[in-house]
């Protein structure tokens, strides 16, 4: 079983791919693994990069390639008896709009096994794209916020001349236009109505490391939550301030202390929503973090409304990296796209319309950010893979699961397995049988 296939991707603006040519060539030459990838105009990397790493270009299905890599979701139909196919799945929270593919997955006998499922011994992600989203959902934050300011006439606004992070060819072009923002913000300053200017990272993982990496291009000081109300209005500097999950909740007990464990083991049930008392500190947010329903929200619709009446806010902009529909941010009612990254939350009709007009925050979800800088996403990505496919090709996934030899990190991702859920997913099985048939 030395044959890997590579999935084209169908979704509209994604380039990405799961190993990028020189490490096909590697790989063949190092294991002796084939590799066919499927036809597509749609990638990164081009069909030419891939035939000199001696990749053979053919259809997947039906071919030899017993284990498929691809980056996003799959088509229903394209799963085969005894494939393994890995890809994130987005099916491990029982999103609704994936049942039917993880249904069709288990119907036709196949192997699923999830990238954000594959954890270290603490629990961390061993592959992943979390630092490019954050680099890319950053940009296109404070392009939106440009916008936004151009149409509230605020001034100065050293923002609006900032492009999209899709308009950039490569990360170098990225971080020259953030380098040219500091100097516009040095030359012109800050709006004095939304000083002291402060933009808060909601998380500290991945994400929001890979969003801190551009932000400190610009001249900002940091400082602590709880110490956001001594901050004082400054002409040229913004301020960055990262939020753990002790500023997000706390004991529903009062008698209790925060532990972490404690939250993620008991969250909504132990634990209560406090991050709102510091949201009137914010011109903008990040939101970098993982989120389930298990968790209290980051910020709800009911305060979203009480907080907008305010006429001293300073909250213009919502970067909803991590895009949970109505999850953290509670009004994410959908996710966006690069060409179109935000929409406004029209708080009195609680709905959304495209765009950065109209009575209510501004919200960038673009729920493929990566793909925006998708040649130095697939290197750095393929390269966080690179260890796993020699395992992943020589795996027997014909035997009985107890028998398939995988290293652990890479077995507790397995989702489905030969059809069957294994023993870590059984709770996805109430969401396939709500589709009913």
């Amino acid at each position: 079983m030395n044959v890997i296939g590579l999935r084209k991707e169908e979704k509209p603006f994604e380039t990405r791919v799961p190993v990028i040519p020189e490490h096909v060539d590697m790989l063949k030459s190092r294991h002796n693994i084939n590799f066919i990838v499927e036809p597509s105009e749609n990638r990164a990397f081009n069909a030419e990069e891939y035939m000199e790493a001696k990749a053979q270009i053919l259809p997947l299905k039906g071919s030899s390639a017993q284990v498929v890599l691809g980056i996003k979701e799959m088509p229903d139909d394209f799963f085969e008896r005894g494939k393994a196919y890995v890809f994130f799945s987005h099916t491990i929270k029982g999103q609704p709009h994936n049942m039917p593919m993880l249904r069709s997955i288990m119907t036709a006998k196949a192997t699923l096994i999830d990238y954000e499922r594959i954890l270290d011994d603490k629990g961390k992600r061993l592959i992943y794209f979390g630092n490019w989203a954050g680099m890319a959902g950053l940009s296109d934050t404070l392009y939106i916020l440009g916008q936004r300011l151009e149409v509230e006439h605020m001034r100065p606004n050293p923002f609006k001349h900032m492009k999209r992070t899709l308009e950039c060819k490569d990360l170098s072009e990225l971080k020259d236009s953030f380098r040219a923002l500091a100097k516009q913000i040095e030359i012109e300053g800050l709006p004095k109505r939304l000083r002291p200017f402060v933009i808060g990272f909601a998380g500290y993982g991945n994400v929001s490391r890979g969003a801190q990496e551009l932000f400190d291009l610009l001249p900002h000081e940091s400082v602590q939550p709880d110490e956001l109300a001594q901050t004082t209005s400054q002409q040229n500097l913004l301020y960055k301030s990262v939020f753990r999950e002790e500023h997000m909740v706390e004991p529903i007990d009062p008698t209790a202390k925060f532990n972490l464990q404690d939250y993620y083991s008991y969250g909504k049930g132990k634990y209560k929503p406090v991050f709102e008392r510091y949201v009137p500190y914010l011109t903008v947010l990040l939101n970098c973090i993982y989120w389930s329903d298990k968790y209290p929200r980051l910020v709800s619709k009911d305060f979203i409304k009480a907080h907008w009446k305010d006429k001293h806010r300073r909250l213009r902009v919502i970067g909803d990296i991590s895009c949970d529909i109505e999850g953290a941010i509670e009004f994410t009612l959908q996710a966006t796209n690069p060409a179109e990254p935000a929409f406004t939350y029209l708080i009195k009709k609680d709905r959304i319309t495209s765009g950065v007009s109209g009575e209510g925050p501004v919200v960038m979800a673009v729920d493929n950010l990566p793909s925006e800088l998708p040649r130095e996403s697939s290197t750095s990505f393929s390269a966080s893979l690179l260890h796993y496919i020699p395992i992943l090709a020589n795996a027997d996934f014909t035997v009985p699961f107890d028998q398939l030899h995988l290293p652990r990190e890479l077995k507790d991702a397995v989702v489905v397995y030969q059809g069957n859920l294994t023993k870590n997913y059984e709770y996805l099985r109430k969401y396939t049988e709500q589709l009913g048939g």
